[in-house]
Order: C-alpha cells, then sequence, then structure tokens
C-alpha cells in the first residue's frame, strides 16, 4: 500500500468530474485500499479519488471512532430520502484546517459497488449520511467551500495559497 498525495483547494483538479469505473479489478481494488491507508494517514474520515488526482467515481469513508468501519463505494449515486436537512460542520482534507457548517440532508439511499463488483444499497443517517454527500461532491467536483460565503470561500482561497507558496 502507498500514501497518496492529496491535492488543495484551489487546485484545478479539484473541478474534474470523476468518470464511473467501469471493471472493478485488481487496479481498483489496490486504488481503494491506498486511499484508506492515505485517508487515515491524514487523518480524515473520507476521501474521494477526485482528492488524489485520479477522476473515477471511488470513494472511502470510515467514521468510526477506532478505525474500524471502513466503506468503499464505486459509482455510488444517492437518493434523498428526508428533505429535512442537518447542519454539520465540515472540514476537508483539500481544505487543511478550515472548518465550515453546511446543511445537508440528513437520510439518504446510496447505490454503489462494492470491492467485490456486486451491487449493493445503504440508507445512512447522521455523520455518515453528510459524509457520503461530501465524498460524493468531491466525485461531481464540487467541494464544501462551494456551500458557504463569497468572501469567506476567497478567505481560505488567500490563506492556502499564502501556505501553499511558503512550502514550494
Amino acid at each position: 500500500m502507498a500514501l497518496l498525495p492529496i491535492l488543495e483547494f484551489p487546485d484545478p483538479r479539484l473541478r474534474t468530474v470523476a468518470k464511473p469505473v467501469e471493471k472493478v479489478d485488481d487496479r481498483i481494488r489496490k486504488l481503494a485500499k491506498d486511499m484508506l491507508e492515505t485517508m487515515y494517514s491524514a487523518p480524515g474520515i473520507g476521501l474521494a479519488a477526485t482528492q488524489v488526482n485520479v477522476h473515477e467515481r471511488i470513494l472511502v469513508i470510515d467514521v468510526s471512532e477506532d478505525k474500524s468501519d471502513p466503506h468503499v463505494f464505486i459509482n455510488p449515486e444517492i437518493e434523498v430520502l428526508d428533505q429535512e436537512t442537518q447542519g454539520y460542520e465540515e472540514g476537508c482534507l483539500s481544505v487543511p484546517g478550515f472548518f465550515e457548517e453546511v446543511n445537508r440532508p440528513a437520510h439518504i439511499r446510496i447505490n454503489a459497488i462494492g470491492l467485490d463488483g456486486e451491487p449493493y444499497v445503504m440508507e445512512p443517517k447522521g455523520l455518515l449520511a453528510v459524509c457520503v454527500q461530501h465524498e460524493i461532491d468531491h466525485l461531481d467536483g464540487k467541494l464544501f467551500v462551494d456551500y458557504i460565503s463569497p468572501i469567506k470561500r476567497q478567505r481560505i482561497r488567500s490563506k492556502l495559497e499564502k501556505q501553499q507558496r511558503k512550502r514550494a
């Protein structure tokens, strides 16, 4: 397994819309394992392939306290089951150090393919539902900063660009 570099906002590659995975094979399984290792190491609770500059519809999530419940979603699609939204303070490995409240549907259904190549359905609520939606946004070229005011987004962009220049 390998740690993958995580793209940071405002990198334009984060705006790429991911393509569906055609076939679940050893390459996809290795990518998912590397993504999980990268996510745990970062540390985070979710990671989309877009964030590691792979533009395929794969995301990994583990919202457990002890990193014991990893989920891999290939070609995920969501259906909102309850229009009621819930606000969560979201952060992102591609927007390090910043947290903002985002309102999202609290109860969804997700249709995806697992590492075995078989389709499955899940109905997450709460944090897992929020995390799935956040990561699917990445696959669609969106970031959580798109949900906040333009002024806050520009402030975050400026601070991250300054940090990136210092590291370069």
